[in-house]
């Protein structure tokens, strides 16, 4: 599948970031990810192309990453997160219940091409456990039974807002340009830090607690070395 003229376009733009070409190869990668959903041979010789790297040093970059695909990924790509306070909260028994439901495992992709899923690391979102994300967007507070209606309605073609984030939730191909970097107007929208993240500010402004002061807070354009 060679890569469209329009994404040539835009690969100029992002080259023109940076001071060094080849530091626009992951938002090239996320690019090309827009246009074909995955990082196939023709994104990897577009990138050594433009950027004047082998494909060796680009095929080594996509394939240490797990964000970059190297098969196509569902319009809705669902990870479900099994890292410690996930598991112990139900994360493992929701991978479980959606591997047999969807009768899939890591990195697949079902036959009609709607959902894919993957058994991923933290998403940082652990206040709010255990967590599914689709396309990158959080659904919060899962249980196998609401992952499975999830990826029903994924399947079905109405995909339900995210818990935090925009009010619809974009295909993976167009999440993927923007994290390319093209915005897509949408970063304003929706519910962000909700109670759970701000329980623990709230305590400490109870108690009178306070981050110690640093380096910067003085003025300082550099952390203080440490003694010893």
């Amino acid at each position: 599948m060679t890569l469209s003229e329009a994404t040539r376009t835009d690969a100029a733009a992002i080259i023109a970031r940076y001071p060094q070409p080849r530091s626009a190869l992951l938002p090239m990668l996320h690019l090309c990810q827009a246009e074909q959903g995955f990082v196939g041979p023709d994104a990897i010789a577009l990138c050594a192309e433009l950027l004047e790297l082998t494909e060796a040093e680009v095929g080594a970059v996509a394939t240490f990453y797990s964000m970059y695909k190297r098969e196509p990924a569902g319009t809705y790509h669902v990870g479900v997160c099994t890292n410690t306070l996930c598991a112990v909260l139900g994360g493992d028994a929701i991978w479980r219940r959606l591997t047999q439901h969807l009768g899939m495992g890591h990195d697949e992709v079902t036959a009609d091409g709607t959902v894919s899923l993957e058994h991923v690391e933290c998403n940082a979102a652990c206040d709010f456990a255990p967590v599914v994300m689709v396309n990158w967007e959080f659904y919060d507070n899962q249980t196998p039974d609401s992952a499975v209606a999830l990826v029903d309605a994924l399947r079905a073609g109405t995909p339900p807002p995210p818990t935090r984030g925009p009010s619809r939730l974009c295909t993976f191909k167009e999440n993927e340009r923007v994290l390319a970097g093209f915005p897509d107007g949408l970063a304003g929208e929706g519910v962000t830090a909700g109670p759970a993240s701000l329980a623990g500010l709230e305590i400490a402004a109870e108690r009178g607690q306070a981050a110690p002061p640093s380096a910067y807070d003085a003025g300082s354009t550099a952390p203080t070395q440490r003694e010893g």
